[in-house]
């Protein structure tokens, strides 16, 4: 029994032993410190041009929109979509009937305007004559009064006749001049050398004039011999873009191509600003229409897509680094401080419990802000260090303070940059696993 015991005693002690021998190795372990394996680069000087890149549409730089300045019906059509045409030539003749009437009807008036007129002007002739001869007889006192009195009001109202004959006169000339200028509205005539871009009506039809709110768009003239693209940037990057600033713009019917272009035009309000916005209008991004001039000449279309490529801002030999190895990380927290507060809920849970919500507002307000920085390599660890960064490009970050040339620097991976590093970390050296690796793993 004696020796039964001891073995189990024994069995019980080794087991404790293994099992403290275990936890031992388990925190050495534990305690041994990760190495995180990163892709180095040096600091270096670079010429940049930052590009503001927007999405648009190809439009010609100057394009007529047909409307008729009088209603009626189409009868005569002369031309169709695509066709060329020059300065002066018929494009559409609308039904002239109703217009001639009205002409010959104002010169009517006015042929009887101006008889009336010549009728008031003898009126005024003989009532003027009559005056004079009873005005001599008057003064010597051969006629009276009242008879002179009669000739001289006569004379007053032939003349005020004549006034509103001669106005009537002006008047009906007026109305010829528009019948005649309604008259020759019936034929719409090309404003320009260009090509027919849009056709919507068609022989037969009706259309409304001007007259009538915006009137029937009957086509589009365009000259597809100067051709610009037409985009869309939002308001943080509009500020970037000034007239003349050279482009690239890649167009997507020409696959493999890229064209010059140059900014000639930015808008001076947003697209769809209105004083009448509705709310979810309102809610949009903010597009500015910027327009580039294509410099090359290609058959382009009105309405072909086109992403644009605007060269903002220039630095040369510029301080940079790779864009993969800009972060950002808070401020380092005071830790005392910390802990400090911690003692203090501590001690006197009650009072905290009742004054820390506006605490936690005003420190939720004033919470630190992330700064932007990089990891600087030193023998095997890393260096947190802050900096300021200008402008960039696809690749590189312009650095203006916080880092010297020939520097090296962590540029990768992704995940050892934005999650793991951090001041003081450990690394070394070593090729980028791949992201399904890493999952596998």
């Amino acid at each position: 029994m004696a020796n039964t015991k001891k073995r189990r005693k024994i069995i019980v002690f080794t087991i404790i032993g293994l099992v403290l021998v275990a936890l031992t190795v388990t925190a050495i372990f534990r305690k041994r410190e990760v190495t995180i394996t990163v892709q180095t680069d040096k600091v270096a000087r670079r010429n940049l041009t930052e590009l503001v890149v927007a999405n648009g549409k190809i439009q010609p730089v100057v394009q007529v929109v047909i409307s008729p300045e009088v209603a009626g019906e189409i009868t005569a059509l002369p031309v169709k979509e695509g066709d060329h045409v020059k300065k002066g030539d018929l494009l559409v003749q609308i039904k002239p009937d109703n217009y001639e009437a009205s002409r010959n009807s104002a010169e009517a008036v006015y042929k009887s305007a101006l008889a009336n007129k010549t009728l008031a002007q003898a009126e005024l002739d003989k009532a003027e004559a009559e005056f004079k001869r009873n005005e001599e007889l008057f003064r010597t006192k051969l006629v009276s009064d009242s008879v002179w009195l009669d000739f001289k009001t006569a004379f007053e109202v032939a003349k005020l006749r004549y006034e509103t004959a001669v106005h009537q006169a002006d008047q009906a000339n007026y109305g010829l001049d528009k019948a005649i200028d309604d008259l020759s509205k019936t034929k719409i005539l090309s404003p320009m050398d260009g090509t027919i871009a849009r056709l919507k009506s068609q022989l037969g039809e009706r259309v409304l004039g001007t007259s009538f709110n915006m009137g029937t768009e009957i086509m589009t003239i365009a000259n597809l011999d100067n051709m610009e693209a037409r985009v869309d940037i939002g308001e943080m990057d509009v500020v970037l873009i000034k007239p003349g600033q050279k482009a690239r713009l890649e167009v997507d019917a020409f696959k493999d191509r890229k064209f010059n272009g140059v900014v000639t035009e930015i808008a001076n309000s947003s697209k769809g600003s209105s004083a009448f916005a509705s709310s979810s209008s309102s809610q949009d991004a903010t597009k500015f229409e910027v327009k580039i001039r294509v410099t090359e000449k290609e058959i382009f279309r009105p309405g072909m897509s086109v992403t644009a490529e605007v060269e903002a801002r220039y630095r040369t030999n510029a301080l940079t680094v790779p864009i993969a190895a800009v972060t950002t990380r808070l401020p380092k927290t005071n830790a005392p401080s910390t802990t400090l507060t911690n003692s203090a809920a501590t001690t006197n849970s009650a009072s905290v419990t009742n004054t820390n919500t506006p605490k936690t507002d005003k420190k939720s307000k004033d919470s630190p802000k992330p700064t932007e920085v990089i990891f600087v390599v030193n023998d095997d660890r890393v260096k947190q260090v802050p900096v300021k960064i200008g402008i960039s490009d696809s690749d590189y970050w312009e650095i203006t303070d916080g880092l010297n040339e020939g520097q090296e620097i962590v540029s990768g991976g992704y995940k050892a940059i934005n999650r793991e590093l951090e001041d003081g970390k450990k690394i070394r050296k070593g090729k980028p696993e791949k992201e399904e690796d890493k999952e596998k793993k």
